[in-house]
């Protein structure tokens, strides 16, 4: 046994027998002895350190408090680096000092100082904490502008939106050269990694790429500063833009075809700002469409109450919530389960963000006058049978969409409120007659997006029983007894979550809400109402999602606390 696992032994931390058995079993599995313990739970990654440090005489470091040195962290190959679960960290002079969780691994030590040409000192790191900072120092160095897996880039064919089977943006002899190859590799790295968006950032001094996944950003990597004309060029070539013209915002899209099955579409946007463009890429994934209404979160009642008002022949169904919360999806899985040969559906969308082939889709154009309120009218001389608008945004579209509900269409449609009783309320302060709103109603879906706790991390959480009922818990839900999680943070997942989930108000227009309505209530009485009709409210679908164990109370209050 190595003297780790004696100070381990002698500490009282593992027993002797249980200690070299998971010797023979990390040497079988090939990782190191300390990682094995930490993954089998058999010692914790703080009590090693401890004990190393106090074994060994190396200093302990909380490595995640530590700013990296890319130039640094490229001297050791990524092999090196993950074979013996070894990170440099800094070079003062001529030595370089690297982090690790095993200090007797004085192999990694030499190996690395005979491939760097420098001494080589160790420093402690929690087996744990220097996992995750491998992977996201190795993801960011994977990102950057050295060379790229050609594999990776093969087959990738890009062309824009207004492509007539052409894809010159990538047939030039240009496409070999380092930019190129870059932007090509954040693309697809943004499209495994499941980002939503990615933001190209020119500043004074540097320049960033970020991504956002699960709804947070997280820088990615930062290229020379010096290429940022050249970056931000490249992109707009690839989205069909005016390189030349740098002064103000311009919009574009991109059609990433990754496989004969599988195209990505990027909406993008460009805006001056005082040290270059900025450019956000929204990626447009249509499989999203597909998920199916199981995969997004809905409580059976709340799932019963959409599928039912989308079996109706008429009536308008509107979805809520801020910007980024998962409204298109929503409405697309619906237009997904009624998109058969026997239904004629039209949308109106800026722009369409989701191809669905057998729906009939137009961006509109405000500049040539084809407005929302414009295709409206178009739709309704077209024999529609349900008709989708991107967003109720005025009164014009308001009352047409309203007319097109009350005279035999289905209309979905969303609109920016914080709730659904909210959303009643904003119709009747566009100017929409309360007797309107009240016959043509069906359904409002108000919703947010929670992160999902990571199965793989997530720890139980003590709360006391006073801050339970102050978040909202009811004695009922206490008696029952729930168990509550919190984030950790692990190699699979982004600081303990991992995907997200909705969370929803799904409040149906019943004849005593018409009746509300109808006499103009606000948004509290209307509010209480759904509470008599045991609607919940987003507040306490969030709280339900936590006793299911599927997100935490913190990710929660971030996004239903007001």
């Amino acid at each position: 046994m190595s003297g780790v696992a004696r100070r381990l032994v002698r500490d009282g931390l593992i027993a002797e027998a249980e200690a070299e058995k998971a010797y023979e079993q990390a040497t079988k599995k090939r990782i190191p002895f300390v990682s094995y313990l930490v993954e089998q739970h058999l010692v914790s990654a703080r009590d090693i350190a401890t004990a190393s440090s106090h074994e060994f005489g190396v200093p302990v470091v909380d490595i995640g408090t530590l700013e990296l040195d890319p130039e640094v962290i490229k001297l050791v190959d990524e092999k090196l680096v993950r074979a013996h679960h070894a990170l440099p960290l800094f070079k003062r002079g001529a030595r370089l000092f690297v982090a690790m969780s095993d200090p007797t691994n004085l192999a990694a030590l030499d190996e690395i100082k005979f491939h760097v040409g420098a001494q080589t000192e160790a420093i402690l790191a929690e087996d744990d904490k220097l996992a995750r900072i491998i992977e996201k120092a190795m993801e960011a160095a994977d990102t950057g502008l050295s060379e790229l897996s050609d594999a990776d880039l093969e087959g990738l064919e890009i062309s824009s939106e207004d492509d007539e089977g052409a894809s010159d943006a990538t047939s030039s002899d240009a496409d070999d050269t380092p930019v190129v190859r870059f932007v090509n590799k954040v693309l697809l790295d943004a499209i495994n990694r499941g980002a939503s968006d990615i933001h190209f950032e020119p500043y004074e001094k540097f320049y960033r790429v970020r991504f956002r996944q699960d709804g947070m950003l997280r820088e990615i990597t930062n290229p020379p500063i010096a290429l940022a004309s050249k970056i931000s060029a490249r992109i707009k070539v690839m989205s069909r833009m005016d390189i030349s013209e740098r002064r103000i915002p311009q919009d574009g899209r991109i059609k990433l075809t990754i496989s004969k099955t599988r195209a990505i579409d990027f909406r993008v946007s460009t805006c001056p700002t005082l040290w270059g463009e900025k450019i956000v890429m929204r990626i447009l994934d249509p499989s999203s469409a597909k998920l199916g209404i199981d995969m997004l979160g809905y409580e059976p009642e709340q799932k019963q109450a959409y599928m039912d008002a989308l079996n109706r022949p008429y009536g308008m169904i509107l979805v809520t919530g801020p910007t980024g919360s998962g409204k298109t999806v929503s409405l697309y899985t619906g237009l997904n389960i009624l998109n058969t040969a026997e239904r004629n559906i039209s949308t109106a969308e800026d722009p369409a963000e989701i191809n669905l082939p057998g729906i009939n889709q137009v961006n509109v154009n405000p500049k040539v006058g084809l407005t929302f309120a414009a295709a409206l009218r178009a739709f309704l001389r077209q024999d529609p049978d349900i008709v989708m608008v991107g967003e109720i945004r005025d009164l014009e579209t308001a009352e047409i969409a309203i007319k097109a509900a009350q005279t035999g269409h289905l209309v979905l449609s969303t609109l920016h409120t914080n709730d659904a009783p909210q959303t009643i309320t904003r119709l009747a302060n566009m100017g929409v007659p309360a007797y309107n709103v009240a016959s043509a109603l069906l359904l409002i879906i108000a919703q947010r997006l929670a992160r999902r706790l990571c199965n793989n991390c997530k720890t139980i959480d003590e709360v006391p029983r006073a801050v339970l009922l102050e978040e909202g818990f009811t004695n009922e839900d206490i008696a029952k007894g729930f168990t509550l999680y919190k984030a950790v943070g692990c190699d699979q997942c982004n600081q303990g979550y991992k995907g997200r989930s909705g969370i929803y108000q799904v409040m149906t227009i019943s004849e005593a809400m018409q009746k509300k309505i109808l006499e103009g209530a606000n948004a509290m009485e209307l509010a209480e109402q759904a509470k008599k009709e045991g609607i919940n409210d987003l507040r306490r679908s969030g709280l339900l999602k936590v006793m299911a164990g599927i997100t935490s109370l913190e990710e929660v209050n971030r996004v239903t606390k007001d």
